[in-house]
């Protein structure tokens, strides 16, 4: 292996795996997954990796990385997973087959621009069912935007409803929580005279409903990542079982530059190790967690972090490289800062 720090490696093995682990519990149960990739800044490599897992669409963010991983060859479908600018409609068509919506100017705005580039776009409405982020709170002003787009925006197609939980509003995917979304789908096949083709519950959060075997039975679809490329929240946090995953399809390598024998703040001294890795890098300090359980994060700057590895299983020198497992908020980070190496198991 190249010896450049630090090293973000990713396992696309294992990232395969994992979408094909949840594409079949979801798929027995009658749901279906986009793949989506924001969370690795849409690195082309995992892209593929999720292709070749299975997914029939992927999904991320950004329009710069969708129009990256179709200029590497990636054929999946794409969904644009944020509500689009009116400055950027252009591209949304361009790029992406299917987009979300809350809007109903934008959703015009999306209509005239297909109509332009002679295609047809399909739309996600969004409900707000308590979040307080993105999505139509009013489920009758959810209705009319779903019957404008139906009878009167003939370059658009409404292929389904979402909604979002577990970020402004803290909201957990429950039972009750995710019916509401399956209760507003009713109400829109009513005014529309057919079924929707998806009723989206959310995202890798609403999992532990197909883990509990009690996904409101409206619901077929899910936009699932975080936890594809970490199973992380629902382990972690919520203690479900999800040995079958992956936890370790991304890490990282980084070098220690300074191993001292420092006061702590009791004034007790420590060794203490400085490695080649920053807050510019990976932004919080909850984005890393060492493998060796005897070293402890004591703080990040800028272009160090600090450790404390009095503790620690190997007597540390430097030169030596400490791995570390990441959350979803380092990972991020890291896949965008321009410090940090990738570093692909490919087999």
């Amino acid at each position: 292996m190249e010896k450049q720090y630090p090293k973000f490696i990713i396992n696309l093995p294992y990232l395969s795996e994992n979408v094909a682990q949840v594409k079949s519990r979801c798929r027995a149960q009658g749901i279906e997954i986009a793949g989506i990739i924001k969370g690795i800044n849409a690195v082309p490599e995992v892209a593929k990796a999720y292709e070749e897992g299975g997914v029939e669409i992927l999904g991320t963010s950004r329009l710069e990385q969708i129009r990256k991983i179709k200029e590497y060859g990636v054929k999946t479908p794409m969904m644009y997973i944020r509500i689009p600018m009116l400055s950027e409609l252009e591209e949304v068509v361009e790029l992406c087959e299917i987009s979300l919506a809350s809007e109903i100017e934008v959703l015009k705005a999306i209509n005239e621009e297909a109509k332009r580039q002679g295609k047809v776009h399909k739309i996600m409405l969004m409900q707000d069912v308590g979040d307080l982020r993105e999505g139509f709170f009013i489920v009758e002003e959810l209705v009319e935007a779903a019957r404008m787009i139906e009878f009167d925006l003939e370059n658009l197609h409404l292929w389904g409803v979402g909604t979002n939980v577990g970020c402004y509003g803290a909201l957990e995917p429950t039972v009750e929580t995710l019916s509401k979304v399956a209760s507003a789908a009713e109400e829109i096949e009513k005014a529309i005279g057919r079924e929707l083709e998806i009723v989206c519950g959310g995202g890798s959060s609403s999992l532990m409903r197909v883990w509990d075997r009690n996904m409101p039975p409206k619901i077929n679809y899910l936009r699932a990542g975080g936890e594809i490329m970490l199973a992380y929240t629902n382990q972690v946090v919520y203690g479900y079982d999800e040995s079958f995953l992956h936890s370790d399809a991304f890490q990282l390598d980084a070098e220690i530059v300074e191993v001292k024998k420092k006061p702590d703040k009791e004034g007790h001294m420590r060794k203490k190790a400085l490695i080649a890795l920053g807050t510019a890098d990976y932004c919080n300090l909850d984005g890393l967690h060492p493998k060796d359980p005897g070293v402890r994060i004591l703080t990040g700057f800028q272009d160090y972090t600090l450790l404390d590895v009095e503790d620690a299983q190997k007597d540390y020198k430097v030169g030596d490289i400490i791995r570390f497992d990441l959350s979803y908020s380092g990972m991020v980070y890291l896949a965008k800062s321009p410090g940090v190496k990738l570093e692909f198991i490919d087999k």
